[in-house]
C-alpha cells in the first residue's frame, strides 16, 4: 500500500527543513552569543547562571532563549538541581555546520 505524502512532504526536503530548523534558531543575537559562549567554554561547566550574567536580559528571556536553541537540537542540557547545566549537542552542531556549508556552496 502506498503512502500518500502530505503538501509540506511535496515540496520540501528533509535538509530544507533542517536547514529552516537550524536557521530560526540563528535567527536571534542572543541565541548566537549564547551558541558562541558555548563554543568557546567546550571544556567547561556552562551554567545557565553564569550566562545570566554575561547577557543584559532576564533570567526568563535567557531560559526562553536556550528553550529555542534547545528544541533546535543545537545544544542540550543535564538537569543537577538547582542547576541546569548547558553544552553544545555535537551531532547536530557538526549537522549544522555541513548543511549550511553545502547550502551556501551552491
Amino acid at each position: 500500500m502506498k503512502s500518500v505524502m502530505t503538501e509540506k512532504e511535496k515540496y520540501f526536503t528533509d535538509n530544507q527543513e533542517k536547514i529552516a530548523r537550524y536557521g530560526k534558531a540563528l535567527s536571534n543575537p542572543i541565541r548566537v552569543f549564547i551558541l558562541e559562549y558555548l563554543s568557546d567554554n567546550i571544556n567547561k561547566a556552562c551554567y545557565s547562571g553564569d550566562m545570566a550574567e554575561e547577557l543584559p536580559i532576564a533570567r526568563s528571556t535567557l531560559s526562553e532563549h536556550l528553550k529555542e536553541l534547545k528544541n533546535a537540537g543545537l545544544i542540550q542540557g543535564e538537569i543537577n538541581p538547582p542547576y541546569i547545566k548547558y553544552c553544545i549537542n555535537p551531532e547536530h552542531w557538526e549537522e549544522a555546520k555541513s548543511l549550511f556549508t553545502k547550502f551556501f556552496k551552491k
